[in-house]
This record gives C-alpha cells, sequence and structure tokens, in this order.
C-alpha cells in the first residue's frame, strides 16, 4: 500500500430498503458523484425527483459521519462515491380479466453515499 491510500479518511451512510425502484434512484445518484458537497446538495434541492429527498437525508448523514467521528469539515468534502444496489422485491399479485392474475413487483433499493475529503493540488 502506498502512503497516500493509508491516510485516506472516508466517511458513509447507508439507507436500506428505500421503497423505490434502483434504476429511478441511479438516474439521480448519477448527477451528484464527484461533486463538492454544497452543489451536490444544490442539484438534489433543485430536483424533482422523488429520490432526491431520500438521497439527500443519506448526503447528509455521510457528511455527519464525517464531521462527528472523524473530524472533518463539510467545506472540504465530495461526494467520492455513490451507488444503488438492488433490495429485496416485494410480490404482489393483480387481479386480470378470465380470473387470471398478474405479477406486481414492488422493488426497494439500498443507497449508499461515500465523502471524502478534498485533495488540495
Amino acid at each position: 500500500m502506498t502512503e497516500e491510500s493509508k491516510n485516506v479518511v472516508e466517511a458513509r451512510a447507508v439507507a436500506r430498503y428505500v421503497r423505490t425502484s434502483p434504476r429511478k434512484v441511479r438516474v439521480v445518484i448519477d448527477l451528484i458523484r464527484n461533486q463538492p458537497i454544497d452543489k451536490a446538495r444544490t442539484i438534489l434541492q433543485f430536483s424533482d425527483r422523488r429520490a432526491a429527498l431520500v438521497i439527500s437525508k443519506v448526503l447528509n448523514s455521510a457528511v455527519a459521519n464525517a464531521q462527528n467521528n472523524f473530524n472533518m469539515r463539510a467545506d472540504d468534502l465530495y461526494v467520492k462515491a455513490c451507488y444503488v444496489d438492488e433490495g429485496p422485491t416485494l410480490k404482489r399479485i393483480r387481479p386480470r380479466a378470465k380470473g387470471s392474475a398478474s405479477r406486481i413487483n414492488k422493488r426497494t433499493s439500498h443507497i449508499t453515499v461515500i465523502v471524502a475529503p478534498r485533495k488540495e493540488a
């Protein structure tokens, strides 16, 4: 391991079992990846997607973890990584014509946001 990789401190926050499809959440997550915290918060604030509210909560939690656990300043942080994994799917049945039924999949997501201090060049 190099010297730089040993000293990298990052804070994370995870929201699990969020009742939104991962495909819908990834659209918003892609907007804030590698952005400074203040710009990421602005993007989420003005996004009209429902997932933006949950992602902003996770982002604020990751920043709070960085401040409280690692004594980092919020001004120096950026979104190092963020990703969405698929959670368990709730399977429901919808009645259809002639006594048949069709499946409805209610998907869930696990949202992870990782923040780290910016490298000063």
